[in-house]
């Protein structure tokens, strides 16, 4: 143990290691899968989310899980925490709540994953898209829906949802996919020449004129303003980066296959360095798998995998430490201090589900992630 700790002091020389809970100044340490208590004492319960930094102060937006004692379904939505420090948290209640009305998509007993909250300079507004299943449909209808607010706290106001890019072809898609092929009907699902009808487009041509797929979900701003929100589309097998409109409430139509095949969720993108870095996972439902690596040189480019970004036992890579990518912070004022937010998925009770935070290291140019049971959040650069 003391030379693994030795080991950890060279390669981070500005990361500081607390190996035991109870050592001095313990409340500035993060410490990853334990419980995280807010300003009421209660786990925080907001989980596939992600933060935005606004005049001062970081607020996390997460999937607000009923706990399993609850029985009032009108109490689903998404929650909104809010710290100036990263440690300390206050519950600001829900964001957005759903709607006790038959008349309404976004009504209880629907499902609500993975909600991002990007704030728009030209109208003012802060604008949310979510991950959206319907009541009694399982996980069949892998649509997104969007909310607007006035404030960053809300109360958001619903829109609507959709499967996005309806009747549009995708920009980085050879005309020869837009035909289908003999046998296509007749693939069995999963098999080989099916995964290759797929990366061939299979399942964009299917979905064509209802729209796109929409499940796990990020958004992103990228350096021009122009917004994206990045979805697993095509059964969970193609990402889509699909440009927003300017008031980020709509789709442009535009948008791109990256990865086709690949078979990747849990999308966190961040640019650093010059390149665009992504965080996905593999396909497994609630159980965790590897993590995965992709870098380009432009956001909506050719996408290479770079592998498995974390660096642990043989054990602990297999399972993302645990976790589960949701979003890549980057720390305001430190343009090269990120932290990898991941969460450690409890599906027999999801609103005990933890928090896996670690700090972004780099390692020959490229993100990689270490196991830290607890670290001080002070000391990231």
């Amino acid at each position: 143990m003391k030379k693994f700790f030795i080991y950890l002091t060279i390669i981070t020389p500005l990361l500081f290691i607390c190996p035991t809970i109870n050592c001095q100044d313990k409340n500035n340490f993060i410490r990853p899968g334990q419980v995280w208590p807010d300003n009421e004492g209660k786990h925080i319960n907001a989980h596939g989310g992600g933060i935005l930094f606004y005049n001062g102060t970081y607020y996390w937006f997460g999937e607000y899980r009923l706990l399993r004692s609850e029985k009032d379904k009108s109490r689903y939505g998404v929650s909104c925490y809010s710290s100036k420090d990263l440690l300390k948290w206050k519950n600001e209640g829900l964001a957005l709540r759903v709607i006790s009305d038959s008349a309404t998509l976004l009504q209880p007993g629907c499902i609500i994953e993975r909600p991002k909250v990007i704030y728009n300079k030209k109208t003012g507004k802060f604008v949310m898209w979510f991950h959206h299943e319907l009541k009694g449909q399982d996980y069949k209808a892998a649509l997104t829906g969007v909310a607007v607010s006035d404030n960053i706290t809300g109360p958001y106001k619903y829109i609507h949802s959709l499967r996005p890019n309806a009747g549009v072809w995708p920009q980085n898609y050879p005309d020869e996919y837009k035909k289908a092929k003999e046998g296509d009907a007749s693939l069995r699902t999963g098999s080989a020449e099916w995964k290759t009808a797929v990366i061939e487009g299979l399942l964009v041509r299917r979905d064509l004129a209802g729209g796109q797929m929409a499940r796990d979900m990020t958004l992103f701003v990228d350096k021009n303003g122009k917004a994206y929100h990045i979805h697993s589309s095509e059964e969970n097998m193609t990402l889509h980066f699909s440009e927003l409109t300017d008031d980020y409430l709509d789709f442009t139509g535009k948008y791109f296959r990256v990865l086709p095949g690949g078979s990747n969720e849990a999308p966190a993108i961040f640019f650093n360095k010059g390149k665009y870095f992504m965080f996905t996972s593999g396909t497994t439902g609630w159980n965790p798998n590897p993590a995965r690596l992709s870098v380009s040189g432009k956001l909506t480019g050719d996408w290479k995998l770079i592998g498995n970004p974390c660096r642990g036992t043989e054990d602990e890579n297999k399972i993302t430490f645990g976790s589960q990518s949701t979003f890549i912070l980057n720390i305001q004022g430190k343009k090269s201090a990120f932290i990898f937010m991941g969460d450690k998925w409890n599906p027999d009770n999801l609103s005990d589900s933890r928090h896996i935070w670690l700090p972004v290291e780099w390692e020959k140019g490229n993100p990689v992630i270490r196991w830290y049971r607890n670290w001080d959040l002070r000391k990231l650069q």
